[in-house]
């Protein structure tokens, strides 16, 4: 892997849209998809991404959104984050608007189509008004808890920004937020979310897809292969049990575990 690089081809599948006219059902549309870097957070302790590893172990965690593209849409899975109190707290190397990073895959802001939110954690949402056009896609509990019940009472929005909630907010008044009612929606065709861990009142991943098969964008729901080949879950969760059960069903729907693709 390139470290300069800032996109990386994960899949490059070709939209086949065509079908037999003798063909009972209809195939999915196939998408390509690509990792997209926007910064780097230097030095992070795997201890806080897998449970129970080693405190003194460290690494660079790439920071990525996610372009997924077919059928006639630009989609993002997650929007990275942008606000300059960010920088304040973490050491960022290498930083780019996530909106400037898939501007380099000659895409405008403008065009991306729809942004799946895996959860409201500030590095995920807090891009999401840099995409004008796009509609916004949550889990309809996360966007309830998050607008609502979780700032009634301290230590249950840790995580969370204000600016990013109103954001979604103002989204939503526009009519560009679709909420995603539980397990296993197909939001579009060939875009599945599925509800994920307890890493937030209620994260999601998606599947997309491919010539490959189905891949698995599984965000913090994995942070790395370790977690999936030693079985253990993230060390940020509410319920780690929840988190085994969405790796175990990640396998399922993949088929192949390179086509599950962990995030930070």
């Amino acid at each position: 892997m390139n470290p300069n690089s800032r996109w990386i081809p994960i899949l490059l599948c070709a939209v086949s849209l065509t079908a037999s006219a003798f063909a009972q059902t209809e195939k999915k549309p196939q998408y390509e998809i690509y990792a997209v870097r926007y910064a780097v957070i230097p030095d992070f302790p795997v201890s806080a991404l897998v449970k129970g590893a080693d405190p003194s172990r460290k690494l660079d965690i790439a920071m990525t959104v996610w372009l997924v593209k077919g059928n006639g849409r630009t989609i993002l899975v997650d929007s990275g984050f942008y606000r300059d109190k960010f920088f304040k707290d973490w050491k960022v190397k290498d930083f780019m608007k996530p909106s400037e990073a898939v501007a380099l895959l000659g895409i405008k802001p403008e065009e991306i189509t729809d942004v799946v939110i895996s959860h409201m954690h500030w590095d995920h949402a807090d891009g999401l008004d840099l995409f004008p056009k796009a509609k916004i896609w949550i889990q309809k509990d996360e966007y309830a808890y998050y607008t609502g019940e979780a700032w009634q009472h301290p230590r249950t929005h840790g995580g969370i920004d204000p600016d990013d909630v109103l954001a979604l907010v103002k989204a939503n008044m526009e009519g560009r937020v679709g909420m995603v009612d539980g397990d296993n929606q197909e939001i579009i065709p060939g875009v599945t979310c599925y509800t994920g861990g307890k890493h937030t009142y209620q994260s999601q991943y998606v599947g997309v897809s491919s010539k490959a098969g189905t891949v698995v964008l599984a965000s913090d729901n994995m942070y790395l292969y370790e977690n999936l080949d030693k079985h253990v879950p993230i060390a940020a969760t509410l319920d780690a049990d929840s988190n085994l059960r969405a790796q175990d069903r990640m396998k399922q729907l993949a088929g192949n575990p390179k086509l599950i693709i962990p995030g930070a």
